[in-house]
Order: structure tokens, then sequence, then C-alpha cells
């Protein structure tokens, strides 16, 4: 399945030394303001060799949209958008042909597909997901420009050092406009995308890894703000779940929480319901937030909040056992090349991505957006 959605449908394409990734987006309405440059701002905050804590690979990652834009707007046609790969180094992998990396795909996609490209990771790649945010991209516009909805992601724990910061801690600061632009200029303008006031020992952290030529993963937390009240479908349909199966559809999420998440077992019901009341305009107010912005799986206007657990950078520097599948013996390897020590920052910008075209889809699907046209 290299399609994800169903009114809203994001098909990923390419692979890591192939010619090129990107994406196609069918299902866009017509008439929404959209240009290479909203794409763009989005591919340059997952684009390589930024930081010491990225990979190496210099890769400008431009877009060029190929078709369903004419005069700034959407046509309603499939919208594509390529990238091409510049800066490969396919030889880099050769020596790791008949050798499947730990942690990697390498052995799956090679006994289900038996024509592997090893490259890279090939269609396994991190650099596929290029392709998501292309597709998060557009949908980002759309949602913003229907619904004024906005997604904002960010580190709170790397390794094993947690970050001062996050929603349950700091919640009034999603609800001021001059103190979430704040947040943001402080996420984009450090290495690890991460708002804590220790950020310094995480980056000591992973630092340290790199002195071990290893890896270290770590927790990002995504909180969407003015979804709508109803957006979601009771029993196999939903947000909670389609929005737990988008960001674990990223290859390096091994695990999501939706609002207080696992903490909700150690909690009492009358701490963790979240009391309502009627405010001096009878509106309806929740007092707490514990559901994440879900209940019944139907959005109920407070913020989306999720968290998801990424993994270490599987390539890492230190010799590992594995298994020649040509010589049938066992052997160890030391991988070489390009990697990141740390995949948690460049992951930040894909899950955003993932959580838009799936609000996108649903909205679609909902009637919160008409189909065909804006």
């Amino acid at each position: 399945m290299n399609t994800y959605g169903d009114m809203f449908r994001v098909t990923v394409f390419g692979e890591s030394h192939g010619k090129a990734v990107g994406a196609v987006i069918d299902g866009c309405p017509a008439n929404l303001p959209l240009s290479e440059e909203d794409i763009q701002k989005e591919l340059n905050r997952r684009r390589p060799g930024q930081s010491i804590f990225s990979t190496p690979r210099k890769e400008e990652d431009k877009v060029e949209l190929l078709s369903g834009i004419f005069d700034g707007k959407t046509t309603g046609a499939p919208i594509c958008g390529i990238v091409y790969n510049k800066n490969m180094r396919p030889k880099d992998y050769s020596k790791l042909k008949d050798t499947p990396r730990p942690g990697h795909a390498d052995l799956t996609y090679r006994l289900k597909y038996k024509n592997y490209d090893y490259r890279g990771g090939g269609r396994a790649s991190g650099r596929i997901t290029i392709g998501h945010v292309i597709g998060g991209a557009v949908a980002k516009k759309l949602l913003s420009y229907t619904y004024n909805i906005k997604i904002i992601g960010y580190t709170i724990k790397i390794g094993k050092i947690c970050g001062d910061f996050s929603y349950y801690k700091n919640s009034e600061v999603f609800e001021n406009e001059k103190s979430l632009e704040r947040l943001i200029e402080i996420i984009e303008s450090n290495s690890l995308r991460c708002p804590s006031m220790n950020e310094k020992e995480m980056e000591e952290y992973v630092l340290e890894a790199i002195k071990n030529k290893d890896s270290v993963g770590g927790v990002v937390e995504i909180v969407a703000l003015n979804v709508p009240v109803g957006v979601g479908n009771p029993i196999f349909n939903k947000l909670n779940g389609e929005l737990a199966r988008a960001l674990m559809s990223i290859n390096a999420v091994k695990g999501v929480e939706v609002g207080v998440g696992f903490r909700a077992a150690e909690m009492f019901g009358s701490e963790m319901n979240d009391e309502m009341y009627f405010d001096e305009d009878k509106n309806i107010r929740f007092k707490t937030n514990n559901c994440g912005g879900i209940l019944g799986g139907i959005s109920c206007g407070t913020p989306i909040v999720l968290r998801i657990a990424v993994k270490p950078t599987p390539s890492i520097g230190k010799k590992q056992r594995t298994v020649n599948l040509k010589t049938l013996e066992n052997v160890e390897i030391e991988i070489e090349g390009r990697h990141d020590p740390v995949i948690v920052p460049r992951v930040i910008p894909v899950a955003e991505a993932m959580v838009a075209i799936t609000l996108a889809d649903l909205m679609i699907k909902g009637g919160f957006i008409h189909p065909c046209s804006l």
C-alpha cells in the first residue's frame, strides 16, 4: 500500500538512491491557494545536513510541482510534487548487499519481494518521507485556509532525558497567539526542536552517543489546535484510531499515545474524567483535557494531543552481528555512510504531515470541507 487516505489521498513514490522521490495528492478541493513555496518551507524542515545531529548528506530537496495548480490555485486535479535525488553514494551500501542491517527492513523486504534495492534502504528509507511531507504541506494549507487549524510538533524527551516542557505542563502557551508564535520560534531555533529549558542536557546526551558510535531515540509531542467538534466516527473509524494508524506508518515510530496516554492507567476515574461546564456565553467548556481532544473517537473541540515514541537510528558505527544470505554464514558488519545519530527532530515535520493528512481526509469525508471546490 503506497496510498494513504480515502477522500484526500496521498500516494508516495521513489527510492532513497533512485532518480527522484515525491507524492501525488488526489482529492484536494479546487481553489485552494497553493504554491511551491508552501511545500518547500515544510520540506526545508526535514532536510538533512542542517545540524551536527543530522546526516551530512547534502540535499536541497527542492520540490517541483508538475500538475494540479493553475493561476496559483488548485484545480481539483491530482497534484504531483517531485524532488530529484542528487547527492547519492550507492557504493556506501555495496558491502551490505547480502548482509541485512540489524534494525532495518533489509531482511523482511528481501524475503518478501526477493528483488530489493538495498542502496540506502531503497523504498524503506526515511528519505521516502519527503512524499509524506509534500502531501502534508497541502493538507496543512487546506486545514489552515478553511478552519485555521495549526499543527505543532516538538521534542519532549531524548533518550533518558525528559524535557520540562509539554502540553500538560504548559497548556496556557497554546491559548495565546503571541505565546504560540514564540513557542514555534524556539522549537525551530535549536537542533533538537525542543522548547525545554534543559535542551542542552539532551544535546550532550546525543554527543556522548556519537562519541560511542551509537544513536538515540526520543519522544515527540504533537498538538493540533482549532479542530472543530465532530471530526471522526465511532467504532472502527475513530479519530484517535486513524491518527494512530497514520503515525505508526512512519518507519521510526514504535508507539503512540493520545491525551495523557499510558498515564491514564495510573489515574482514578475522578482524576481522568474531563468535567464540563457552561461559560458565560453558554458554550460547553472542559476543565481539563486528559482525553487529548477526542471522546468516543470524535473530536470534542479541545486541542488534540498526541505523542510518539521514536526509536534510535538503526544505522550505527558499532560492529553488529548479522547473517550473510549468500554464503549462509554468521558475520559482523560495520555500517559506513552518512546517518543521523538522532532522527527525532527530523521526524517532527513528518509526524505533523501525517496528522494533517488524516484530519484533511476525515474532514472531507465528514462534510466539514466540500470535496470539490472551496
